[in-house]
């Protein structure tokens, strides 16, 4: 392989798209779990009306079936929208 050929990208628009759609679903995702676990520490807390932790509850059940909903549509799994930070660990904490 050339060394032109091995340092051009790949800019198919199917793969464009899909790598794009990937990362907006990773950083969705990481937002998601962050409210979730927000929201159990205000629960536990005690400092939230009933009806607000219904709402909230609501929400978070609402955003995860979106999420996967987006998923099924671009062929991705869950664990597909994690990345791998080497010595950190995983980029998403797991459930």
């Amino acid at each position: 392989m050339t060394e032109e050929r091995r340092n051009r990208m790949d800019l198919d628009p199917d793969t464009v798209e899909h790598g794009l759609v990937k990362l907006v679903l990773t950083v969705v995702e990481l937002l998601r779990q962050l409210m979730e676990r927000q929201a159990l520490r205000r629960f536990d807390g005690g400092d939230l009306s009933e009806d607000r932790e219904e709402r909230i509850g609501l929400t978070l059940m609402l955003l995860e079936d979106r999420m996967a909903e987006l998923r099924d549509r671009y062929g991705l799994r869950p664990e597909d929208l994690d990345l791998d930070l080497g010595p950190l660990g995983p980029l998403l904490p797991r459930e």
